[in-house]
């Protein structure tokens, strides 16, 4: 389990290296920082991921599988690693995306976050722009190919918790979720 914990943290290191190319000016990106969150960007990131996080629990509370008993993430106090596993599969189009469409169109600013010697947080403000964001997201819609009709982000993330549990049901293979559009 470390070794694919361990792809998975080089895949993610990878992927962040690109986020400098993408960022409007006076934002930078010069590597993740969780606790607490020291620049803007890390801030912003650390604020969606905990709104896909909540939004997942959710989903994995509506099959009844036990979001603290997961397949990567190792379980911990007061953690749902089971919502961290899936979670990661959505980040880059829940959490990313709204953060780089909010930046690159100047509805966040750098005037949107407070600093202090040790950490960059969200003003009310700011967490407001971003919330809205977020759950108008989650309304979006998208062709669903095996359901033939139009599912919202949130349903998918739905989708995926009962795919889960079917396969610990009847043993069908668990095919995680990839973007298909």
């Amino acid at each position: 389990m470390a070794e694919t914990m361990g792809v998975e943290a080089t895949a993610r290191r990878a992927y962040y290296s690109t986020f400098d190319a993408i960022l409007p000016d006076g934002f930078v990106f010069d590597g993740r920082r969780y606790n607490p969150p020291d620049n803007e960007t890390n801030s912003l990131i650390s604020f969606a991921n905990s709104l896909v996080y909540a939004n997942v629990v959710s989903a994995i509370r509506a099959t009844a599988l036990d979001p603290a008993v997961s397949y990567l993430h190792e379980p911990g106090e007061r953690r749902y690693s089971l919502a961290l596993d899936i979670a990661d599969l959505f980040k880059p189009l829940l959490a990313d995306r709204v953060i780089f469409r909010l930046l690159n169109r100047n509805q966040l600013t750098t005037d949107d976050f407070e600093t202090d010697l040790n950490s960059c947080l969200l003003t009310e403000s700011g967490r407001q722009t971003f919330s809205k964001a977020f759950e108008e997201s989650l309304e979006e819609t998208v062709e669903h190919p095996r359901l033939d009709r139009n599912v919202s982000y949130q349903y998918l993330l739905r989708i995926e918790a009962y795919k889960l549990k079917k396969h610990l049901l009847t043993g069908e293979a668990y095919i995680s979720f990839k973007r298909w559009w």
